[in-house]
């Protein structure tokens, strides 16, 4: 497994987003993507229930992230994202999210992903379509600069 970059600031995995998720994703084999997280009572739509907008934030990050790798990022944007809703995601409970890839073209990539309950059942399934920025709209761009770093689990500060 291994753990890939996070962002300072994005809403899902920015670890100094005080709004945030601060989600931590890894690499578990080619094309593939997990991790686990219990979700705070601040992102709840119904009691008890996470809001369906954050379940697609988590579902468009887990999935996206499949053709992102470790070493040299692979930044796209999402031109498509299907989300089916199977049962409540309950807050305050350690779920497991999966992104794996279907196809990619290098230019437009597909992938699916899940995410299942405590006790394994399956909560929400997705499928993604996600799009290469054009560089032409990308400057160059120095990934350190910009918070983009593989940041150490807390179990692994010393």
């Amino acid at each position: 497994m291994k753990k890939q970059a996070q962002s300072s600031h994005c809403f899902v995995c920015g670890v100094e987003n005080p709004s945030g998720l601060k989600m931590k994703f890894y690499d578990v084999a080619p094309g593939v993507v997990e991790t686990t997280h219990i979700v705070s009572a601040d992102y709840q739509g119904y009691p008890g229930v996470v809001h369906g907008g954050i379940i697609a934030s988590m579902m468009d990050e887990v999935m996206g992230r499949v053709f992102m790798g470790t070493d040299d990022p692979r930044f796209m944007v999402t031109a498509e994202l299907k989300i089916r809703y199977r049962k409540p995601v309950p807050i305050l409970q350690k779920l497991t999210l999966r992104g794996e890839a279907v196809n990619d073209n290098g230019r437009v990539a597909r992938a699916t992903g899940t995410i299942h309950g405590p006790d394994g059942a399956l909560l929400v399934e997705g499928e993604i379509v996600v799009a290469n920025i054009p560089e032409r709209l990308v400057p160059p761009m120095d990934h350190q600069t910009l918070g983009w770093k593989v940041y150490p689990d807390q179990e692994e500060v010393g």
